[in-house]
């Protein structure tokens, strides 16, 4: 089971989305200089369907977007979380940051919006550095993940 920590409505997320942004706990890539250490550990409060509609109902008119930051530990249940809010609430887009370089084999990626994949490498930077090795893609019209990093680099 998937347990979240702490959740915020952001704008930097995801470009051009105001976005719940929900932290889960349990994160398996314990990236070196991971600025999210805590959520190394196995904290915080269940995160079920109810609990996430929940979550979107409070904020719906606020958001157009809810982003999973993190879930490597169980990618699977990240994807039915991702089809129940596109199920529940069209309206909203889906997000998911991975540590991971790949999208694993047995997620239906056009189950989101958004991805964004890659460990955090310290040398290498964050989104926001050019050099960085971390990439998010946005699902087009005709279903096909564009990179938008670029996006993130600072001008």
């Amino acid at each position: 089971m998937l347990k979240y920590v702490n959740t915020g409505v952001v704008f930097q997320e995801i470009p051009d989305e105001v976005t719940l942004s929900i932290n889960i706990a349990n994160c398996p890539c314990r990236c070196p200089g991971c600025h999210s250490q805590y959520l190394w550990g196995d904290i915080g409060q269940p995160l079920t369907a109810a609990c996430l509609d929940n979550m979107v109902k409070a904020c719906l008119g606020e958001i157009t977007c809810v982003c999973f930051m993190g879930g490597d530990a169980e990618p699977e249940y990240v994807e039915t979380l991702a089809r129940f809010i596109h199920r529940q609430h069209p309206e909203i887009k889906v997000g998911w940051y991975s540590g991971r370089s790949r999208v694993p084999y047995i997620i239906n990626k056009e189950n989101f919006d958004y991805i964004k994949l890659g460990p955090y490498i310290k040398h290498l930077g964050s989104l926001r550095e050019p050099t960085t090795n971390q990439r998010i893609y946005k699902k087009d019209s005709e279903n096909n993940f564009i990179d938008i990093t670029s996006q993130f680099w600072r001008k």
